[in-house]
Parts: structure tokens; C-alpha cells; sequence
């Protein structure tokens, strides 16, 4: 059984660094094209389905605005 996961990003408290984007392994996210309040793209999860619980995005997160979750009898 595949380890699987949630990623929820707080929009208006990310600030556009993208670190989270090039730290996760099986490309969850991507750089959103609205603007948030504080004028920044912020990362959000665009293949959400992927995302396997790694935490790397959390691990490099500046602004700690990514919450991860692990989803419990998700078989892949």
C-alpha cells in the first residue's frame, strides 16, 4: 500500500517562493495564476491525487503556510 497524502497551502500567507514546487518529488504543485491578497502567486496543489506525505514542501516552507496530511487505507 502506497503511502498517500493532502496538501493545503494558505494562499494569503504564502508569499510566491516556489520552494515548495521544487522540493516535492512527484510535482503536486504549481504556481497559481490568480493573484493573492498580498500581490504574490502562491503555490497550490494542481495534481492533488499525487501527492504521497513526503513533507518536503512543508520542510521548506519560509512562511509556514503548508499543512500536510496523511491519508489513512489508501491503497495506489
Amino acid at each position: 500500500m502506497a503511502k498517500k497524502g493532502k496538501v493545503v497551502i494558505d494562499r494569503e500567507l504564502c508569499k510566491g517562493c516556489l520552494l515548495c514546487i521544487r522540493a516535492c518529488p512527484v510535482q503536486v504543485l504549481e504556481k497559481d495564476n490568480r493573484l493573492n491578497a498580498q500581490g504574490s502567486y502562491p503555490s497550490f496543489p494542481v495534481h492533488p491525487e499525487k501527492c504521497i506525505a513526503c513533507g518536503n514542501c512543508f520542510e521548506v516552507c519560509p512562511d509556514v503556510c503548508i499543512e500536510i496530511y496523511e491519508a489513512e487505507g489508501v491503497s495506489a
